[in-house]
């Protein structure tokens, strides 16, 4: 599969998964759908990838699995810690802690617990693969590869939409420095499941039995 041909599916995938939920009749629905569309997403998305016959200057020479996923799992950490670096540098600069994106979304996985699914699985897998490898590889093929990992991060940040531009660019260079360095869109993967996974139950943890939060 050419490189053209495999962006242009991956982001018709993604903007297919991402909108079509809307048309849901019923919030009910719309998150059944949405649940459905980001898990079908993902795996359209994988099996895309599997199929592109043009590899990034990159992954010319990927790290080996055991390295791979062993950097992955430790970039779980390693961003929960720049995203609290980041948060800090946004307050210190008039900044808010809460995140409507994850409130939206917690209130979503209470009405229906399989959202978490979507969010934990479907969702980062498909913005790897779209931020990550489509959009910062098209940009990387037609200029260079740090214009590629700043246009991704800074779109990666406008999809959030919750005003934390500073922390979601932040993530979004990081997933791509992981990228780069190991050769493998899997590392990031691995990270940014592994991360929204430990968030979100996190924040469950806290509504569920009411913790306070510092």
């Amino acid at each position: 599969m050419s490189e053209k041909k495999y962006t242009t599916l991956t982001l018709l995938t993604y903007f297919i998964a991402f909108l079509a939920p809307a048309f849901g009749p019923t919030l009910e629905i719309r998150i059944i759908l949405t649940i459905l569309t980001y898990l079908i997403g993902s795996i359209v998305m994988i099996r895309l990838y599997k199929k592109t016959s043009q590899p990034l200057s990159f992954e010319a020479n990927p790290m080996s699995r055991g390295r791979i996923i062993t950097l992955g799992i430790i970039g779980i950490f390693l961003a929960i810690l720049l995203q609290n670096v980041m948060i800090t540098i946004e307050l210190y600069f008039g900044g808010q802690v809460d995140s409507a994106n994850t409130q939206g979304i917690l209130e979503l996985i209470f009405q229906n617990p399989l959202m978490i699914l979507a969010v934990m699985i479907g969702g980062p897998i498909m913005e790897e693969f779209v931020f990550r490898r489509a959009i910062m590889g098209m940009v990387t093929r037609r200029s260079n590869l740090w214009l590629g990992v700043l246009v991704s991060a800074v779109l990666f940040a406008l999809m959030h939409q919750d005003g934390h531009w500073l922390l979601y660019s932040a993530l979004g260079a990081f997933f791509s420095l992981q990228y780069i360095i190991t050769g493998s869109i899997w590392t990031s993967v691995i990270t940014h499941v592994g991360m929204n996974t430990l968030v979100i139950l996190a924040n469950v943890i806290v509504e569920v039995y009411n913790l306070p939060v510092q």
